[in-house]
């Protein structure tokens, strides 16, 4: 049995509390780049450390981000991510509240705008890349005719092979070992 990453399930509480591009920004750097500093991710990220400074104590009030204590010296206060990822549930986008609904769709179009920007940066970056990595990449997509039962099966299947790899990931400092991001988009479209 694999084991599966730690998740922060959304609610309507918690989502609100994620809902916005500079927070899902932050919240993602630290998951891909570990503990750091409001003003270091204010210089990653472009921003003023005053405003990153608030949006990580927003994040930490909702459970997303928490102090790392062990990475800080004097009054340098460092942040971590709290979980690996989020688990978001599509009755979001269908509650009654319509500031929930709202948050929902925020979150779902910053997913959707920061996926964009990771492919996007590969496409224009792959030139420093080694060949090995040029040719591990790929860009793909399909077009099936499934029903919502086989496509939840392929999206439950596509998550369980992600999760056998991650639970086999190369230790830390292996040579020719890189962070790999995935996405999948599983959606309808109309056949025109």
């Amino acid at each position: 049995m694999v084991e599966e990453p730690k998740l922060h399930e959304l609610d309507a509480r918690t989502l609100r509390g994620l809902a916005h591009p500079l927070r899902m920004q932050l919240l993602s750097a630290l998951r891909r780049g570990g503990p750091a500093t409001a003003s270091q991710l204010a210089e990653k990220l472009g921003e003023s450390s005053g405003a990153t400074s608030y949006h990580l104590r927003q994040l930490a009030a909702y459970g997303f981000v928490e102090d790392a204590p062990e990475h800080g010296k004097g009054r340098e206060r460092w942040w971590r991510a709290a979980h690996q990822g989020v688990r978001f549930d599509e009755s979001l986008l269908r509650d009654a509240d319509p500031a929930v609904r709202g948050a929902a769709s925020v979150f779902m179009h910053e997913v959707a705008t920061s996926h964009a920007q990771e492919l996007s940066t590969y496409i224009g970056t792959r030139h420093e890349w080694s060949d090995d990595w040029v040719s591990a990449s790929d860009v793909s997509d399909f077009t099936l005719h499934l029903t919502p039962d086989r496509a939840s099966e392929l999206n439950g299947k596509i998550h369980e092979l992600i999760n056998s790899y991650c639970a086999h990931e190369a230790p830390e400092g292996t040579p020719g070992a890189e962070q790999v991001r995935l996405h999948t988009h599983v959606f309808p479209i109309t056949s025109d």
